[in-house]
């Protein structure tokens, strides 16, 4: 049903304006008139299409970045710091972020706050969103009087995750691509080229030789099957991103990826840097030494990582002390062991893991420069011999048949 805008005075002479849904002018005259409203000017207003009401939708279901968080705690500690009460600065917050899910995340954390609720409990009502760490960080500084405080480690916290991230994504970002274009090259040549080449071929009625054959029946098969290989390909893509969102599927990509050559042990290093940086956090807070296990299994990342650190938890609740537990879960390299016993010794332990994170973030940073560097040699090998199979397949037979027209 249409909405249409008004400008109307009451019955007092005051100017007023709104909009109404009706099915034509007339009817919305005659609503403001039942109501002794007197209608001076009205205009429909121009719906949205349907792209664009869905481009809205989707706009609003896209849930945040983590420079969405960031931007949260920053200006959160900033306004904090001068003194604006809490219920105001997220007001203020949710009129500024730019994404529509977190404006509304916000407003269902202040009406979760005008109705009696803790500031954790509010922002643990949206873990899709904040995870444990953050509410826990959040719980600790409310208990602590250290709400501004809480929220600038969080900022600080989540822009090293995210140059992290960004370095991975940036070091990835060249492999993905030259292997999207062998792919792309492949197919092309399996529907445009080796067809040409085939009539070509069959012509002169020659044996051909067994490369050329394997090319001209993948080809044969791609031109044949195709609509049933697009079929099966979003078969497979629909069903791994499925078991990928399940639990057991995710545990054991986590667990596999870790063990990717070249770039399985670069992320095995970023889980350890972000493992120390999130237990230190948590520990340098006030948070419980259990509950801080907690907390960061949830904020590694990772299923494979955080079962191994669920049973450190489990250790430490039985007696055990913390770099016993470490070894038992057979997770860190001796350095992190090192440096948790160290710290357990001289009551340091948070300085020790912040020492492992500098330390794997160096790690870290120098594996992905030269990760582009150690990957070369296997795309060259790649594309070296998908070359020499293309011109073995399309050269081999053209010179015995040149051979024989000459004869």
């Amino acid at each position: 049903m249409p909405v249409f805008a008004y400008t109307a005075r009451n019955a007092s002479g005051v100017a007023l304006q709104g909009r109404i849904e009706a099915s034509s002018e007339d009817a919305v005259a005659a609503q403001l008139s039942n109501t002794g409203i007197t209608p001076l000017d009205i205009n429909e207003l121009q719906q949205p299409s349907d792209i664009g009401k869905k481009i809205n939708t989707w706009l609003k279901s896209r849930k945040p970045k983590i420079q969405d968080l960031i931007f949260l705690s920053r200006q959160m500690y900033t306004l904090m710091r001068a003194g604006v009460p809490i219920i105001r600065a997220i007001n203020g917050l949710a009129d500024n972020m730019p994404n529509p899910y977190m404006v509304n995340v916000l407003k269902d954390i202040v009406a979760s706050l005008e109705s009696g609720r803790e500031l954790s409990a509010a922002f643990a009502k949206h873990p899709k969103v904040f995870n444990h760490l953050f509410v826990s960080m959040l719980r600790v500084g409310e208990s602590t009087g250290g709400l501004d405080g809480a929220f600038l480690k969080l900022s600080e916290y989540l822009e090293r995750e995210k140059e992290t991230r960004d370095r991975i994504k940036q070091a990835m970002r060249y492999p993905v691509l030259v292997v999207g274009f062998i792919v792309a090259a492949l197919v092309i040549i399996n529907i445009a080229v080796i067809p040409k080449f085939k009539g070509i071929f069959s012509k002169f009625g020659a044996d051909l030789p067994w490369q050329t054959q394997g090319l001209i029946a993948m080809s044969d098969f791609m031109l044949n099957y195709w609509p049933h290989i697009l079929v099966a390909f979003a078969g497979i893509v629909f069903w791994l991103n499925r078991y990928l969102q399940s639990e057991p599927g995710r545990y054991k990509w986590d667990k596999i990826k870790l063990r990717i050559p070249l770039i399985g042990n670069v992320l095995y290093e970023a889980l350890l840097a972000r493992f120390a940086t999130a237990f230190a956090l948590t520990l340098r807070s006030g948070v419980p030494l259990v509950q801080g296990l907690h907390v960061t299994g949830h904020a590694v990342d990772n299923m494979y990582i955080g079962d191994k650190i669920h049973s450190m938890r489990i250790g430490i609740e039985k007696g055990d002390s913390l770099a016993r537990t470490a070894i038992g879960s057979k997770m860190f390299t001796p350095l992190t062991i090192q440096m948790l016993q160290v710290g357990e010794e001289t009551g340091a332990v948070d300085d020790m893991l912040d020492n492992v994170a500098h330390y794997y973030d160096r790690e870290v940073e120098y594996k992905l420069k030269n990760l582009s560097s150690a990957i070369e040699p296997i795309l060259i090998i790649i594309v070296g011999a998908m070359v020499l199979m293309l011109a073995m397949g399309v050269f081999l037979p053209m010179w015995e048949l040149s051979s024989v027209i000459s004869k």
